[in-house]
């Protein structure tokens, strides 16, 4: 009966251009739009919809209770670190190996933690 998440939600003070740093840096397509909320698709189907946000910004710090971060899952951690510092993106830590698993941190166009994963063999 339940299969799985179908998209995560961010609330962004402009969902639009936050829609648009998905695309511009992690090559996510906008597949839907409807009264100021974007979806955002990946390659492999999953989705984020950002919606407009009320209020101030909370502090965001890695381990904060709550949601932490969003995974994305690349097959060339190097080549797509080395995109992000091309472009320009905030790196909040090196990259580090990790039980075969590379990975780094950084935020996205409204501070949002994310981080790139490179898993040598995938979680069962």
């Amino acid at each position: 009966m339940f299969t799985g998440l179908e998209h995560t939600a961010i609330a962004s003070p402009n969902p639009g251009k936050l829609a648009q740093w998905y695309v511009d840096h992690l090559e996510f397509v906008i597949n839907y739009t409807y009264d100021g909320n974007y979806f955002v698709k990946a390659s492999n189907g999953t989705m984020l919809e950002i919606i407009p946000s009320e209020g101030d910004r909370a502090p965001q710090k890695i381990k904060d209770p709550g949601i932490r971060h969003l995974a994305i899952w690349v097959n060339d951690f190097d080549a797509a670190h080395a995109r992000l510092k091309q472009l320009g993106v905030q790196l909040l830590t090196e990259p580090v190996n990790n039980r075969g698993n590379r990975l780094v941190f950084f935020s996205d166009g409204d501070g949002n933690i994310v981080h790139l994963i490179h898993r040598e063999k995938p979680l069962p």
